[in-house]
């Protein structure tokens, strides 16, 4: 009998799995696999995006308004979740950039901190994890420390010798960086809305800056088919109601325009314990064929 599929996704803030990876994650929820989310901070020093609840009120009870958030976010997608219960450092701005406020998450020690996501990782048995890259697929302090934490976990909660205290060790399969954004896919959204008849794109401006950086298409290596559960995806990020504007960028562009010009959600393949010829079209490639009971 073949064992029970379980993938987890670390993420920074909560919001954070509902804008990446999440109709992936919905696809495998439908499909049988239990998927747990592990939330890194409580989000406490967010913005307030959406300007109908920029309001003093809300600002006074982010923290619980944002775990009411997630709790509506979650049950939308079908999974698990998990706080790990580190404090939101906040993006800071400036020139030069002001330090990070003392104990925040983005401040700890890497060893340490890796520590409670080993424990859960020993604790779900996750065979797939997935994370940000090394820049954090953008550059905020928390998505890079949730990058190393994750990084640092993957390898040792299968090491019997690191964080002994900590449960049974278990060495999940597979870690995977999430893509969010690539030339290819901006650019195809773009032309599919142009040549719709819109006179303009949303994504233009994002054409117009791409020079300056760098371009992590290449470095896709797995496109997961989900487009039919970008609704749910879009529906879980609506449940984020203080991080986005339901009436701004993200719900402009018509969803059967996302679904036929880029159907896809795409990762990186970066470890894997298990042979899966590239390119893939399945987090679990290799792992289904290896996944028995134990």
């Amino acid at each position: 009998m073949a064992e029970q599929l379980r993938l987890m996704a670390v993420h920074a803030h909560p919001d954070d799995e509902s804008s990446k990876g999440a109709a992936t994650t919905a696809k495998y929820v439908a499909e049988g696999v239990d998927v747990l989310v592990v939330t890194c901070t409580g989000g406490e020093r967010g913005s307030v995006l959406n300007p109908k609840l920029d309001r003093p009120d809300v600002w006074a009870n982010i923290a619980d308004i944002r775990r009411a958030e997630m709790d509506a976010a979650r049950a939308i997608l079908g999974i698990e979740q998990a706080w790990l219960g580190f404090v939101d450092s906040g993006l800071p701005e400036g020139d030069p950039l002001p330090p990070l406020p003392e104990g925040c998450f983005a401040l700890q020690d890497v060893e340490v901190a890796a520590g409670p996501l080993v424990r859960l990782m020993r604790e779900f048995r996750p065979h797939v994890v997935t994370t940000y890259d090394e820049e954090g697929g953008y550059p905020h302090p928390d998505h890079i420390m949730c990058h190393k934490i994750s990084v640092a976990a993957f390898d040792a909660a299968g090491d019997a010798a690191r964080y002994p205290e900590l449960g049974e060790p278990w060495q999940p399969l597979k870690l995977y960086y999430d893509i969010g954004f690539s030339k290819g896919k901006i650019l195809a959204l773009h032309e599919a809305i142009l040549a719709g008849g819109a006179e303009s794109s949303p994504y233009a401006e994002w054409l117009t800056r791409w020079d300056d950086r760098p371009d992590k298409g290449p470095r896709i290596t797995t496109r997961v088919e989900c487009a039919e559960y970008f609704p749910v995806r879009d529906d879980a990020l609506r449940a984020h109601a203080t991080q986005v504007d339901p009436d701004g960028f993200w719900f402009q562009v018509p969803m059967e325009l996302q679904q036929r010009a880029w159907p896809t959600e795409d990762f990186q393949l970066v470890r894997s314990l298990v042979d899966s010829p590239l390119p893939e079209s399945d987090l679990f490639a290799g792992v289904r064929e290896t996944a028995h009971a134990r």
